[in-house]
């Protein structure tokens, strides 16, 4: 039976993965899965991509295009989430400030060269503004950030909304405003060495992975198995489930590559001289 070592975030995104593991999608195609959770982010998937501890793994699309051009030695093999994330601004529970003034104080991040810590930097970018690097403090993940926020190490962090919901309910956290970004949130990445050497394994892995996000998109009750299974308000599952969608089948669009590449070389994230050339795996290049 073949292996393949999978990452990703202990998030909801990634349910219908978990839903084609169980149900033995991969194993009735001779295929094992190694699953491993990163609660910290694509910041620390890139490292393992990098380390040759995974052969895929689902991570923020702004964070493996910058690794990819800073030489991770990995390509995009699919898109996974086609919708864009919708990124909550938070700071500590009893903080009464607005978002008037958010890009001059210290951000809390997972990792630099995380999502957590590029968003705050295109937002600002948006906005006319600009962040300093010495205004990050790494705190590794959610529960790192909450602590930060109340110790008072960090003023600001941004998360995906629904994930720190229930940390909004206890009041651990305060939202202060919301940041979409602008493009799709979620890609799927292989090693170089992965494609090199077993580009059918792949496929045959990432087939599998579209016909269960497919099916996910037809399941009656995901919202329910949603809040079941990640503790969720039904109705916030709800409202997210109906706003996400998932990818069917391989197609990366390098039109909205570029898209993000400008918006990272405008941010100063990646040098003006980088191009998309070389960030998806050859035969899934579309324009």
């Amino acid at each position: 039976m073949d292996k393949i070592r999978i990452g990703g975030v202990p998030e909801h995104f990634n349910l219908p993965i978990h839903l084609a593991i169980e149900n033995d999608w991969f194993t009735k195609e001779n295929i094992e899965i190694e699953w491993t959770d990163y609660p910290g982010g694509s910041g620390f998937m890139k490292e393992a991509l990098r380390s040759n501890q995974l052969d895929l793994c689902i991570l923020l699309t702004e964070g493996i295009v910058t690794d990819i051009l800073k030489g991770n030695p990995s390509k995009i093999v699919s898109g996974y989430v086609k919708t864009s994330l919708t990124w909550g601004i938070h700071t500590r529970a009893k903080n009464q400030n607005g978002t008037t003034s958010i890009f001059d104080k210290k951000i809390a991040i997972s990792r630099f060269g995380s999502g957590s810590h590029l968003m705050p930097i295109v937002h600002a970018m948006m906005e006319e503004k600009t962040i300093d690097e010495n205004q990050f403090v790494e705190v590794n993940d959610i529960e790192g950030g909450i602590e930060s926020l109340n110790e008072g190490s960090s003023e600001i962090f941004y998360w995906e909304k629904f994930t720190t919901k229930p940390y909004l309910e206890k009041r651990q956290l305060k939202k202060i405003g919301e940041f979409i970004s602008p493009w799709p949130c979620f890609m799927i990445a292989a090693t170089d060495e992965m494609i090199n050497t077993n580009p059918e394994l792949i496929n045959k892995a990432l087939k599998i992975i579209h016909r269960s996000n497919q099916a996910f998109m037809d399941l009656e009750n995901a919202p329910q198995l949603v809040s079941m299974r990640y503790h969720q308000d039904l109705k916030d599952t709800e409202r997210w489930y109906h706003a996400t969608e998932w990818s069917e089948n391989g197609w990366v669009s390098n039109k909205m590559l570029e898209g993000v590449l400008y918006s990272l070389k405008e941010a100063g994230i990646v040098s003006k001289n980088k191009t998309t050339a070389d960030l998806i795996w050859a035969q899934n290049k579309k324009q």
